[in-house]
């Protein structure tokens, strides 16, 4: 069960867009749409996987004073991989992240992961914590990405919600991002303080 916790805490207590803060650029800049949302969110699990479980394989053989180069090195190579396989099968989606997709290589989130945890530990814990952080990254992607594209396109995934709704435009612009992303940052840490103060009181 404990190392099942490893899994759950990006999801919830761990969370790195609501909870630890990391790669928010790319939040802010691709959660226009929940399509890009996904995309991006997709990628950066990918490369999060791959890029643990093979720091998590060869940690004990990189020297201390080479390893962050060594772990960009391998980052890179799987965003290098994810990148391809994007302009091959998604084209559209490819031009819509654009220069986001390469940028995964200096994501907060995945080289944070790499030092802290994938660097230190055997590797299928390291698969479940790249698991949990790479779907919570993304699902704080895509809910982002819904509040925004509802609002301020008053569509979702490309359907019209309502003919009768005019949205408000800002929202689809850098001031309806940090909106958006700072009220569900209060949003998420209030019920995490609930929670916490209930198991106190329990």
């Amino acid at each position: 069960m404990k190392v099942f916790g490893e899994f759950i805490k990006g999801l919830w207590r761990e969370n790195p867009t609501f909870r630890i803060m990391l790669g928010l650029c790319p939040t802010l800049a691709v959660s226009t749409s929940v399509e890009n949302a996904i995309g991006m969110g997709s990628a950066a699990a990918f490369v999060l996987v791959g890029s643990n479980i093979f720091i998590s394989l060869v940690r004990k053989i990189i020297p201390d004073k080479v390893r962050i180069p060594c772990f960009i090195v391998i980052i890179a190579t799987f965003v290098t991989i994810v990148e391809l396989m994007m302009k091959a099968y998604a084209p559209l989606l490819s031009r819509s992240l654009g220069i986001y997709v390469p940028l995964i290589v200096v994501n907060c989130i995945v080289l944070g992961r790499a030092e802290a945890f994938s660097s230190k530990e055997p590797v299928f814990k390291s698969i479940l914590d790249a698991l949990g952080m790479g779907l919570g990254f993304t699902w704080a992607l895509v809910m982002i990405a819904s509040i925004r594209e509802l609002l301020g396109s008053g569509s979702l995934l490309g359907f019209t919600i309502s003919k009768h709704f005019e949205p408000p435009l800002f929202m689809i612009l850098a001031p309806g991002a940090l909106l958006t992303i700072g009220l569900l940052i209060g949003m998420f840490n209030h019920f995490i303080a609930r929670s916490r103060s209930r198991k106190t009181d329990g």
